[in-house]
């Protein structure tokens, strides 16, 4: 079938709205009639090439040609038809897209850490993730998807075990968001950081993870929460949304945290800058006290290799550093969890919405996240 699609052709370049072909799906597959899409700071991240992998490194990780890139991997939408197999949805099902594939036979998954799903290795490999081979070329040209997924489309042809059955009731805006930078935020201060009741927090960096920080750490009874963002429209925001506390950068917000916590510094610290880089950690972890964890949730170019930790400190202050990918939720439960946070009341997805864009309006809808306008930008497909 014909897709409108915006693909991205080279680092530094704009984004490029194309027809495209997607082709009918496999075993194991299912075409998404994709309704909305987040415009996630990741998909920025190709743009920059801050997450694309060095020219020299792509034979060891099985990748032949990056570009073109249907880009896209927060997205809910409509499965309009399904491959040979397939068990888990049907035609018609509202769904949401876990960039984080959930094959449920792996050692992570079995194991109950989903978010680490050995599915997800190739997610920068054209192909398909079920068996390596292509659905979505324009003309001659094959196109690599964003994290197997390309939300970016009005259709897509995408692996079974990267779409969540949802309830039809629920506004595709809202799942979309859930699928990845609520979830990612949400779960880097609920689980990876496990804030507990009459915690201090501190969240480096209020975009559309950072935000979500917030509102988990609020949500888990944290007693300050400190928001770090150079945009004063975000500090705004993480009031909003359960800041107690707002401050334009590490070295303002240190007196503070010092003066709040009776010199014992933050529980946690929560690391969601637009991009990481390795000098932010040395007041990053000096804002953690004794016992304190830090969670690095942002993504860090693909070549950044240092970072300036005390490592005097970080051991005999007991301290500990964590990655954090999708907020080391489990997808297949925690999309479903967070959505019926949402229907009762208590979890914020409406308001995080700053604009709403048209496939066509993409790069305008980035151009506003770099300018510090939008919490979050929404593409809703016509």
């Amino acid at each position: 079938m014909k897709s409108r699609a915006a693909l991205l052709h080279a680092v530094g370049e704009d984004w490029q709205v194309e027809e495209i072909e997607v082709d009918a799906p496999e075993a194991g597959e299912v075409v998404v009639e994709w309704k909305a899409a987040g415009l996630c700071h990741s998909d920025e991240h190709l743009v920059t090439g801050d997450m694309v992998p060095p020219e020299e490194v792509w034979p060891l990780m099985g990748i032949d040609e990056f570009f073109p890139m249907l880009g896209g991997h927060e997205g809910a939408g409509v499965v309009v038809e399904l491959g040979p197999g397939i068990d888990t949805v049907a035609v018609g099902d509202h769904v949401s897209a876990s960039f984080i594939p959930a094959c449920g036979r792996c050692r992570y998954c079995s194991t109950g850490r989903q978010n680490l799903c050995d599915g997800g290795g190739g997610a920068f490999q054209k192909g398909m993730a079920t068996d390596g081979t292509s659905r979505h070329r324009v003309g001659d040209t094959e196109l690599n998807l964003m994290a197997n997924l390309g939300t970016f489309s009005q259709f897509s042809c995408v692996a079974e075990t990267q779409v969540i059955k949802v309830d039809s009731d629920l506004p595709m805006e809202a799942v979309a968001l859930v699928s990845c930078g609520v979830a990612t935020g949400w779960g880097s201060a609920t689980s990876r950081a496990a804030v507990g009741a009459g915690d201090t927090v501190v969240v480096v960096g209020i975009g559309g993870i950072g935000i979500n920080a917030v509102q988990g750490a609020a949500m888990a009874g944290a007693r300050h929460v400190i928001a770090i963002d150079p945009v004063e429209f975000k500090r705004e925001k993480a009031m909003e949304f359960g800041a107690t506390h707002a401050y334009s950068s590490m070295e303002e917000a240190f007196p503070s945290v010092q003066d709040v916590t009776a010199g014992m510094m933050a529980d946690q610290v929560i690391m969601t800058p637009g991009v990481m880089y390795g000098d932010l950690m040395a007041l990053g972890t000096a804002l953690a006290g004794k016992g304190g964890t830090i969670v690095v949730t942002a993504v860090a170019p693909v070549t950044q290799t240092e970072s300036s930790v005390n490592l005097f400190e970080l051991a005999m202050w007991n301290k500990e550093i964590k990655g954090a990918i999708f907020g080391s939720l489990n997808p297949r439960v925690d999309i479903p969890k967070l959505l019926n946070l949402y229907r009762d009341g208590h979890l914020k997805l409406d308001e995080l919405i700053t604009k709403r864009y048209a496939l066509d309006e993409i790069n305008v809808g980035y151009q506003a996240m770099r300018d510090g306008e939008n919490i979050r930008g929404v593409i809703v497909h016509g």
